[in-house]
């Protein structure tokens, strides 16, 4: 039972939403990258001026705890003017059952 809590990965839902600028997904990854968390998948699309980025990320191998990284992901996107969310894979998915 412990190997499969270990096999068990770390996987983070990222939400960005806010007023189209030029750097928001490189301000977000970047942070990602120094923080030795692996982006898995990535979507991103504009309507109208105004951006949505959703991204599944694993962390596994980082080097901050869940609870610091959204508050520091929180903190950039106010920075940039946008709103950046977290949320681990196991509750979003609970939420989004049907």
């Amino acid at each position: 039972m412990e190997q499969a809590a270990e096999k068990r990965s770390d996987k983070t839902i990222i939400t960005v939403l806010g007023k189209d600028t030029v750097g928001i997904i490189a301000k977000v990854c970047t942070y990602l990258s120094e923080k030795n968390i692996n982006v898995l998948d990535i979507s991103q699309t504009i309507v109208q001026g105004y951006f949505h980025m959703m991204m599944i990320v694993e962390m596994n191998d980082s080097e901050v705890s869940f609870s610091n990284c959204s508050k520091e992901l929180d903190k950039i996107g106010e920075a940039i003017g946008v709103s950046i969310k977290c949320q681990k894979e196991e509750i979003f998915e609970k939420m989004h059952r049907i």
